[in-house]
């Protein structure tokens, strides 16, 4: 059978198929980037979550003495989370006494949350 050289046969090129697969790749890696860093984001965001509520807790336990009294301590907390409180003295009067209360809590290569509050207490003078 002879072939008519104005006949174009119908179908794709290799080279086609070929330039289709590498769009396709380039898609499904954009795709597959997107998912992994979408899941990344999700989990920092849920590890700084839990760093926070922590701190809540600790902040709490702290406010909760009847009496503050300047401090600093800290420890690891499970799960990879590390704490530490810082109770000082701001100012003290005969009337009152200002204290701030500060807590950090921490994990992986120093990300973390910190909390801060004022407490006014007994004077001290």
């Amino acid at each position: 059978m002879r072939r008519d050289p104005g006949r174009r046969e119908a179908g794709f090129t290799l080279l086609e198929v070929l330039v289709a697969f590498v769009i396709a790749a380039l898609a499904l890696t954009a795709l597959v980037e997107g998912a992994r860093r979408g899941i990344w984001a999700g989990e920092v965001a849920g590890r700084h979550e839990e760093a926070l509520s922590r701190a809540r807790s600790r902040l709490a336990a702290v406010l909760a003495q009847p009496v503050l009294q300047p401090l600093e301590q800290g420890g690891e907390d499970g799960n990879g989370f590390r704490w530490q409180t810082r109770v000082r003295l701001l100012a003290d009067s005969a009337a009152a006494s200002l204290y701030e209360v500060r807590v950090a809590v921490r994990w992986g290569q120093g990300q973390g949350v910190e909390l801060t509050s004022r407490q006014l207490g007994p004077g001290g003078r």
